[in-house]
């Protein structure tokens, strides 16, 4: 129920003020004066203010102050134009004139009430939003993450498939995540699924769910991530990676939008906005026979393309500044600075793995600083980057970082599952399917690596 505050000195005015409002379901309380009411009411509490403009000792339009974001509404007899603006310019939200006609104020104060209940909600989700899947957050002013930004703010409304197109690291789930909080949609979950990180003999059921008894171990039913985001948004990563069996039941999904679990002839009527990613070409996969061609062109309904971080010029040391603050924010340290010779360090090396090892290489350096500087010794990306070129010269008998993950990989892949490969080399199961990908590792079939966890 909401709950509004009346300052008026004449208790007749007053009293039938709360009597009309009391009658449309709202909570009502009362003062005489911008002075009792400060002493009686916590202000903060109340969800509108209808104050006089002429009360015994301070104005009306004191409260607004006094109440810190609260709307205020001034209730004047001298309907004047000058009082009027006077009020607005200090922040009223609106003003009325006695005598009111009740519909008249009945209709002003539930349009107040509404666009203020708007107003708090949409500065929480900008909140969230920038706290945790900032869109402008991407720091970038080059022309590639302009365009990025634009599209995003174009498309984010409708119910439109996107792909997002990038490399790995590239900020591809921020971005589906922006889509999802810009939309319709916001209230609804967004549901997450990696597609390299779910082994291919789980994917059907991860993603559809299943009945019990539909295969050995299926003791219960389950429902899959496609329904869980019933009403709300499906954000597939590394799309590339799905099996065909699974596409073709994707497909089914967008073009009827139901879904069939394992082990189940009922079709289950779903709603939902899907989302892809990718840093494969998926026009090739469909030439070579490996991704579904009607698929891919409803997937691609707009695509947006997602630059290399070492094509975005000025940006990355504007991107690194703002990592940096964000990490030390997040680590509880004081303020840091990068060093002279950090920002050139940052600015010579490829970034392979783009923003993601940007920041990973920030909050190393940051917990290993003893001070409020960054320096390229805290980065260590100098001697990663000359580790790589010593071994490529021949000559040098200590490995890479690139010929050690292949060599530990090849050597132990076919003894273990993917879990307890990523888990001996100190990384994620996401970060190894990466670093497969981007050192060209495929993941062997039939072995205990594609088993499930």
């Amino acid at each position: 129920m909401k709950q509004i505050l009346i300052i008026e000195d004449e208790s007749v005015i007053r009293q039938a003020l709360k009597r009309l409002l009391e009658r449309h379901g709202y909570r009502v309380d009362e003062a005489e004066s911008v002075e009792e009411a400060g002493e009686k009411y916590n202000l903060q509490s109340f969800n509108l203010i209808l104050s006089d403009l002429r009360l015994p000792g301070q104005p009306g339009t004191e409260i607004i102050n006094r109440a810190d974001g609260v709307p205020v509404l001034i209730m004047t007899s001298y309907a004047s134009v000058r009082s009027a603006v006077d009020s607005i310019k200090q922040g009223a939200v609106d003003y009325i004139s006695k005598p009111f006609d009740h519909e008249e104020l009945l209709h002003l104060v539930k349009r107040t009430l509404s666009q203020a209940q708007t107003e708090r909600k949409n500065e929480v989700l900008k909140a969230d939003i920038d706290k945790a899947y900032p869109v402008d957050g991407m720091v970038g002013s080059c022309p590639a993450m302009k365009e990025v930004f634009r599209q995003v703010a174009k498309v984010a409304p409708t119910d439109t498939t996107v792909l997002i197109l990038g490399e790995s690291g590239t900020g591809k789930e921020l971005v589906a995540r922006a889509l999802h909080e810009q939309s319709q949609r916001c209230k609804a979950p967004i549901v997450t699924v990696n597609c390299a990180a779910i082994p291919e003999t789980l994917i059907e059921s991860e993603l559809f769910g299943h009945e019990k008894g539909a295969f050995t171990g299926a003791v219960t039913s389950r429902t899959g991530m496609v329904e869980s985001a019933n009403n709300g948004t499906l954000f597939l990563d590394e799309i590339g990676e799905l099996p065909l069996t699974a596409q073709a039941r994707l497909l089914r999904v967008l073009q009827n939008g139901e879904i069939r679990r394992l082990g189940s002839e009922r079709p289950i009527h779903v709603d939902v906005r899907l989302l892809s990613a990718t840093h494969r070409d998926l026009k090739q996969l469909v030439q070579d026979g490996k991704f579904r061609g009607d698929l891919y062109f409803r997937l691609r309904v707009v695509e947006l393309s997602l630059p290399p971080l070492r094509d975005r010029g000025g940006d990355l040391i504007d991107l690194a500044n703002y990592l940096l603050d964000k990490t030390r924010k997040q680590l509880n340290r004081p303020a840091m600075v990068l060093t002279a010779e950090a920002i050139e360090s940052i600015r010579r090396y490829d970034w392979p793995g783009n923003v993601r090892e940007l920041e990973n290489a920030l909050e190393r350096a940051v917990i290993l600083s003893d001070g409020n500087q960054i320096t390229a010794d805290l980065l260590a990306i100098d001697s990663v980057d000359e580790s790589r070129k010593g071994a490529t010269a021949g000559g040098e008998t200590n490995l890479s970082l690139e010929e050690y993950f292949r060599q530990f990989v090849l050597e132990n892949q076919d003894q273990t599952t993917e879990t307890d490969l990523a888990r001996k080399l100190g990384i994620s199961r996401k970060a190894l399917w990466e670093r497969r990908q981007r050192f060209g590792i495929p993941r062997p079939k039939g072995t205990a690596s594609g088993k499930p966890n």
